[in-house]
């Protein structure tokens, strides 16, 4: 593991480059790639820095609404998981448990939590923050 730069200042300087040097000097096509480059090195950056507290956050929602679990060690095995949790809590949706009551109530609650940590992620302009 290096100490500097870190993986955040990497991603920052080039997404800066990208942004400033290429995106402004460039026409069509490649101003439209760059700037979308320029993107995923942001998307990136903030799935490393969030990631783990989102998945943590994730778990333990889906502990509210489901057999609460000890989650997996790792953070593949804990996505693979996470998408079996989100897949039961799915069919209990279709079976219609979430139709109406508290359960209803709480299943809006994580999901609302859910898609504005997604959303911190892939765009927080649509968030306005």
């Amino acid at each position: 593991m290096q100490d500097r730069p870190t993986y955040d200042e990497l991603l920052a300087a080039v997404e800066r480059f990208l942004s400033q040097e290429i995106v402004p000097n460039t026409e069509g096509v490649r101003r439209f790639h760059a700037r979308v480059a320029a993107n995923v090195l942001g998307i990136v950056r903030r799935e490393l820095e969030r990631e783990e507290e989102q998945l943590a956050a994730e778990w333990a929602g889906l502990d509210g609404l489901l057999e609460p679990a000890k989650p997996p060690e790792g953070r593949a095995a804990l996505r693979e998981a996470l998408g079996a949790r989100t897949a039961e809590l799915c069919e209990r949706i279709r079976a219609g448990e979430a139709d109406a009551g508290p359960f209803r109530e709480a299943v809006i609650s994580q999901v609302r939590r859910t898609i504005r940590d997604k959303l911190l992620v892939s765009n927080p302009r649509w968030l306005g923050e």
